[in-house]
């Protein structure tokens, strides 16, 4: 049970509006990301397909939140991914990755245009270079939200993500996604993984540059 205190209305006060600067492990996603390397283990009727997938991520800083006196600061993303002989798009999704500094919590959120949403969460120090996350369905801190259709068909049962920090500017990632697929036992363990180099720098969030162009006036 985390530590919630007394007073759940009155906000803090004096923190600072650079969220790049205050983003804990978070701050080694923010910019612009591309790897055409990455591969997806996936069900279909007759056994386990590998598919190797284009992704490309921006994570945009955006500026503090606050839940009464906690303090949140994110960036947002969008995920795109393709199959390196296809245009069209293989998987498309959008969310938040936030981070709390007084308590070291970490979520992202997960929404994909198949009906299905996700609050991930998990704790690490600000100075990690391997950051987890995880969701269970039924859990209502963490967990998934999914269509009549999804829960039937193909029912999610659990989330991880595992992300690991490079020397060479670069992260990568391995997701965990246990689907219990009608008519099949046990679980199918789906999993992606990939490696993302950074082909652009993050922009400040919008209010410190509210603030620097109020400064200059």
């Amino acid at each position: 049970m985390p530590n919630i205190p007394e007073d759940v209305f009155t906000e803090p006060e004096g923190f600072s509006s650079d969220t790049l600067a205050n983003l804990g492990p978070l701050r080694r996603l923010a910019g612009v990301w591309e790897s055409d390397q990455g591969v997806d283990i996936n069900p279909k009727a007759d056994g386990p397909e590998r598919r190797v997938f284009r992704e490309h991520i921006r994570m945009e800083p955006i500026d503090p939140q606050t839940n009464g006196p906690q303090l949140l600061y994110g960036l947002r993303y969008h995920i795109h991914i393709n199959a390196p002989e296809e245009a069209s798009t293989f998987h498309d999704q959008v969310g938040y990755w936030l981070w709390e500094p007084a308590s070291g919590l970490i979520m992202q959120t997960i929404a994909i245009p198949r009906g299905q949403v996700v609050l991930a969460g998990g704790t690490v120090g600000p100075d990690d270079t391997r950051i987890s996350v995880e969701a269970r369905r039924g859990d209502t801190s963490f967990g998934i939200c999914s269509t009549p259709f999804l829960e039937v068909a193909f029912r999610t049962d659990y989330y991880r993500i595992d992300i690991t920090f490079h020397d060479d500017d670069s992260w990568s990632y391995v997701t965990r996604t246990d689907l219990a697929i009608r008519g099949n036992t046990p679980a199918f363990n789906h999993q992606d993984s990939n490696k993302l180099r950074r082909i652009g720098q993050p922009t400040p969030n919008p209010l410190v540059g509210v603030l620097k162009g109020g400064a200059a006036g």
